[in-house]
């Protein structure tokens, strides 16, 4: 009797776990790239954009980039796990965006992605430093102008969709949901709203996105493909999360972090080279 109760426990929990793996294995989420198309816009917010920060978004400068591919949403957990075989995320879910990422995390997924999919790696790491290889086909970090670029779509406004944001993004005032009886924020699923021109979804809130960048003080001198410093303190990231407030969530709006640390609203979105 107790072997039979053992063998009954032992069955339960495998089926447990392949239940749990099958909900990874089965994302509907069909996550391509973008082709975007190169040209120049107007980087940083004007003077009368709501919610603005002097210090970070100014002066505005225009800059030219060229032709790139970027994810339709930011890597989803499905994905993540498909690469790395663990997920991070404080809310699990296939289809949501991965995060407690940092931008390590970010630059390691990229690389191991590229090498599973036969593509030159990117990066080359070595300790705490970070090399990009320019003319390697792989998965990459979008650059902090290519982000702006892609999440703008051609718009001047403080959002894609506008002056206002519900309809574009989730942030701190539409994100909550009951959990265990309590009103809890968190990320959702991606693609659930509306996209921008150029058909890329999330690209406020939901999620804050890793860039490339260093951050350093923008210089209104006009730009072509700029990449940032060569070392810094803290990586750029951008977009707003389910817990941010919607001037945190405007396409100008830049935050930037050490690249060692990985929180619940971190995530990250991928790029690559349009040869």
């Amino acid at each position: 009797m107790i072997n039979m109760k053992k063998s009954l426990f032992l069955f339960i929990s495998l089926f447990i776990c392949m239940c749990l793996q099958s909900e990874f294995m089965f994302s509907q989420v069909q996550n391509e790239m973008i082709r975007i198309e190169g040209g120049t816009f107007l980087m940083g917010s004007p003077e009368d954009e709501f919610g603005r920060n002097m210090a970070d978004e100014e002066p505005q400068h225009r800059v030219t980039l060229k032709s790139f591919y970027i994810a339709k949403f930011p890597v989803t957990q499905a994905e993540y796990q498909a690469v790395t075989g663990v997920n991070p995320s404080q809310t699990k879910n296939p289809d949501h965006p991965v995060d407690s990422t940092s931008w390590f995390d970010a630059v390691n997924y990229c690389n191991r992605r590229s090498t599973a999919e036969g593509l030159t790696p990117v990066y080359t790491v070595n300790g705490g430093q970070v090399t990009w290889n320019r003319e390697a086909n792989g998965y990459r970090l979008p650059t902090e102008a290519e982000w702006e670029y892609a999440c703008r779509a051609g718009t001047t406004t403080p959002f894609y969709s506008g002056n206002t944001l519900h309809a574009a993004g989730w942030f701190n005032e539409n994100s909550s949901t009951t959990v265990n009886g309590f009103w809890s924020r968190h990320t959702h699923p991606v693609g659930e709203k509306e996209p921008n021109a150029w058909g890329l979804y999330d690209m406020h809130g939901n999620i804050l996105e890793w860039c490339w960048d260093w951050m350093i003080p923008y210089t209104a001198e006009p730009k072509i493909d700029p990449i940032g410093p060569a070392t810094g303190h803290r990586r750029v990231y951008r977009g707003g999360c389910f817990d941010s407030g919607s001037s945190q969530c405007r396409s100008a709006y830049r935050f930037g972090q050490t690249p060692y640390l990985g929180m619940f609203y971190m995530g990250f979105r991928i790029a690559r080279n349009a040869f």
